[in-house]
């Protein structure tokens, strides 16, 4: 039981710090020291059974007294501390503090029995109902059972005032967030924009100019084409391009998803709503579209028309997989980025060249976060039907 409780308290620790709740860590790393030199000095000196393993007599107790006074006097920092964190933490140090005196009392061979009952017991209550309350609170993401406020609270003399960011930064499930980027883009503006696979930087396709920009933001070689984003198969179909029957089928078994297709570039895409942009995304002869399979993005695009996409990030670095990657990356040139969190993946689309679809089949020109072999089978299962 001894060693269960330290390593207890030792897990509770690494969490903490894994959480970023240094003070927590702090505590709980102290509260398995004692915890564990408490409990192997009283077994082995003072259990009937073991035969006084270890010799504590007088003479012989100052390295025992000397760590109980250190953990007494660090277990009063934390208690400090524990009083501006909530009231269950603070119980638990006051608690250790106790049983540190039992320590010392040990050590002095002064020990009463009945007070240490006494220490033991309200310890195994108090960390009963703070792992309880934690593991149900954490569990079903409400304070079901309450830790209570601090009695502390440390207000400092002066406002602390965050630096102000860089951009506009709405968050995606506002409806107010979502109208704001609409907004910027459809003026001529470039956003970062989550996506389903790593976030973007987004122009509307009505503005070349902004198009460009993109190239700048990023310092991307102009050579390397822009994709357009759209938000369902039925705008292509209104564009009536001229697709083969297999490309429409393999589309529909792709869309919406991580798949991005290149196909033939045509006046079509006049008509899809990209406009001035047309001779700025693609290639002279192709393009790449995608539709994605996010929720928000596809609201946007309903807004806005059409997208020119690519990663946010500079040019030959790492993707933004999360929206503060974004803004302290490139947010000074960008006018707004749409807050989503975490993304979905970590890695981009995979992009399929499908112009020599009926003669050839297909090419996988990058493999992204849907695996070449899975696109291949979609393609001959399409192929075969």
């Amino acid at each position: 039981l001894i060693l269960i409780g330290g390593f207890v308290q030792l897990l509770a620790g690494f969490l903490a710090f894994r959480k970023y709740d240094h003070l927590g860590g702090a505590a709980f790393l102290t509260f398995s020291a004692l915890w564990s030199s408490y409990g192997v000095t009283r077994v082995l000196c003072a259990a009937p059974v073991s035969g006084h393993l270890l010799d504590i007599g007088a003479g012989n107790t100052e390295g025992f007294t000397a760590g109980s006074v250190a953990f007494l006097v660090l277990n009063a920092f934390l208690i400090i501390l524990a009083s501006s964190f909530n009231l269950v933490l603070l119980c638990l140090t006051l608690v250790m503090e106790l049983l540190t005196i039992c320590f010392l009392l040990f050590t002095l061979e002064n020990l009463p029995l009945p007070f240490e009952i006494v220490v033991l017991s309200i310890l195994s209550i108090i960390c009963f109902y703070g792992a309880t309350a934690s593991l149900t609170n954490c569990m079903f993401g409400k304070d079901l059972l309450m830790m209570v406020p601090p009695l502390l609270t440390i207000q400092s003399s002066r406002k602390e005032r965050e630096d102000p960011l860089p951009c506009v930064c709405p968050k995606s499930h506002l409806t107010s967030g979502l109208r704001t980027i609409a907004e910027l883009l459809n003026t001529g503006a470039v956003c970062g924009v989550p996506t389903d696979t790593v976030y973007a930087l987004a122009a509307s396709c009505k503005h070349p100019e902004a198009i460009e920009k993109v190239y700048r933001i990023k310092d991307r070689p102009q050579e390397k084409p822009i994709c357009i984003f759209i938000s369902n198969l039925e705008q292509l179909r209104a564009a009536a391009p001229p697709i083969s029957p297999l490309l429409w089928e393999f589309m529909e078994n792709v869309y919406p998803g991580g798949v991005g297709c290149i196909i033939r570039k045509g006046e079509w895409l006049k008509k899809l709503g990209v406009g001035a942009g047309y001779s700025r995304v693609g290639t002279q002869d192709s393009i790449m579209i995608r539709v994605p399979d996010l929720t928000v993005l596809v609201h946007l695009i309903d807004m806005t028309g059409p997208l020119a996409i690519t990663s946010a990030n500079p040019s030959g670095e790492v993707d933004s997989t999360h929206h503060d990657m974004v803004i302290s990356r490139l947010g000074h040139k960008l006018e707004g980025v749409l807050c989503d969190g975490e993304s979905d993946e970590v890695v981009a689309s995979t992009v399929v060249n499908c112009t020599k679809i009926d003669e050839s089949g297909i090419t996988i020109v990058r493999e992204g976060c849907i695996p070449a072999g899975k696109v291949m089978q979609i393609f001959e299962r399409v192929k075969n039907r």
